[in-house]
């Protein structure tokens, strides 16, 4: 018997799954599962209610998807069946899927509606059309019905304006790239006022560059007011929704444009009647005051004109001299009851009241250091007496003496021995002694 390996089984098994023919390209459907976006490539599963199998999707192949793949979805994927190696696992290696039951372009188109909403593009506050514009870029094919009508309704309207033709692919692979590159030149001529983006009606594969998000991005990014006209009135695009203009056709797109010129002419001429009757008014007005005020009595009696200034002079002379006369009074009066009270208040006098208060406090300040004094001597006579009688000098005058040896007080006869130096102290001087004998008192 020769056992196999498991890699050896593993590598038999994977080039059954290689060589069947039946596995090479299998029509699968079902649930995605255990989905997760990864930078590279993709990896989940694909269930119905009884099994479950799991797939890779390369990222060559992710990259050509149209939607977003999205937790329990349901979807249609084509792909081959092989065995993984490394874990002995069958797995599906996806190289198309499509959502079931709804078309990928509108799950697409589902989602990038849904993002853009999210992030607020369409709640942008819009631009407003120029009124009166010198140059508008068209961005569109050059061979359609779009160019053709726009430049019929602008000539038939506002003949005067500028309209500068950006060619423009608007339908096929390359035709969103082309879309954002003819944004990109409009902005940087920097010298337009309007720019028109339009293009027939079409099935939603035709209208797909319209949708994309470099587009929409595109579209908020540009400084210049945007009309959008794409499609029939009845098809939304995602431009559509980002543009600060939606019109429902070419022609729309250019009335919404461009003023009627012969209209404006029209209004400029009464404008121009308006303002001419408004100042042959206002001249008229001017004349007849004039001729009011030439007829006035200030120009006929001009000293007139100062009558009432020359009453209003005099009666403020009358209130200036009745106001100084009145201050005058006042401060007189302040004056005299200053005067009063200055001789109330003469120095000389308060000075002999305080020289005679200053005499009695010295006299009392005398009598009190006398009194205090004599109070401090008897205190010290009565503390020396009494120091008199604690001196030890006093004790020892009446018979009492203390001793030492070597400068020390002996307090008791054990702090002796015999034949011991001892000082005696009496009150008028002191014996030097040698010990001879000793004796204790007998305990009691």
């Amino acid at each position: 018997m020769e056992y196999l390996t498991v890699s050896a089984l593993t590598k038999y098994l994977k080039r059954k799954f290689d060589a069947d023919p039946y596995l090479e390209k299998v029509f699968l459907t079902g649930e995605i599962s255990n989905f997760r976006l990864r930078p590279n490539h993709q990896y989940f599963s694909i269930k119905d209610d009884h099994a479950k199998i799991s797939a890779v999707m390369f990222k060559n192949s992710f990259s050509k998807l149209n939607f977003m793949p999205e937790e329990g979805m349901k979807v249609m994927v084509v792909g081959r069946i092989s065995l993984y190696e490394a874990s002995g696992n069958y797995q599906i290696y996806v190289e198309q899927m499509q959502p079931d039951g709804i078309g990928a372009l509108y799950q697409a188109y589902e989602q990038l509606k849904k993002k853009l909403a999210a992030e607020g593009l369409f709640q942008l506050p819009k631009k407003t059309l120029p009124r009166f514009p010198k140059k508008i870029a068209v961005l569109t094919s050059p061979s359609g019905a779009v160019i053709r009508d726009i430049i019929t309704t602008v000539k038939r309207r506002y003949p005067i304006v500028q309209l500068v033709l950006f060619p423009t692919i608007v339908q096929g692979d390359q035709a969103a790239d082309n879309l954002v590159v003819n944004l990109k030149k409009v902005e940087q001529q920097a010298d337009f006022d309007t720019v028109i983006i339009g293009r027939g009606g079409g099935s939603i594969e035709d209208l797909w560059p319209f949708n994309e998000e470099r587009v929409a991005r595109a579209i908020v990014d540009c400084p210049l007011a945007v009309i959008s006209s794409v499609g029939h009135e009845t098809d939304t695009t995602i431009a559509d929704l980002v543009s600060d203009v939606r019109a429902a056709t070419p022609t729309a797109a250019a009335e919404l444009a461009v003023p009627v010129l012969s209209e404006e002419i029209l209004r400029i001429d009464e404008k121009q009647a308006r303002l001419q009757q408004a100042y042959l008014y206002q001249l008229q007005s001017k004349l007849e005051r004039f001729k009011r005020l030439q007829n006035s009595y200030v120009f006929r009696q001009p000293q007139r004109l100062y009558e009432a200034q020359s009453q209003q002079l005099d009666q403020l002379k009358q209130r200036l001299s009745q106001t100084l006369e009145h201050s005058f009074y006042e401060k007189e009066k302040a004056y005299s009851q200053m005067n009063t009270r200055l001789r109330q208040l003469n120095p000389a006098s308060q000075l002999n009241q305080e020289k005679q208060r200053l005499l009695f406090l010295q006299t009392g300040l005398t009598r009190n250091m006398q009194q205090l004094l004599q109070k401090k001597e008897q205190k010290f006579e009565h503390t020396v007496a009494s120091l008199d009688l604690l001196s030890p000098l006093k004790i020892m005058s009446r018979g009492y003496n203390f001793t030492t040896k070597k400068e020390q007080i002996i307090k008791s006869v054990k702090e002796l021995e015999l034949q011991d130096e001892i000082t005696v102290h009496y009150y008028d001087g002191q014996i030097q002694a040698q010990i001879t004998n000793i004796k204790e008192h007998e305990d009691e």
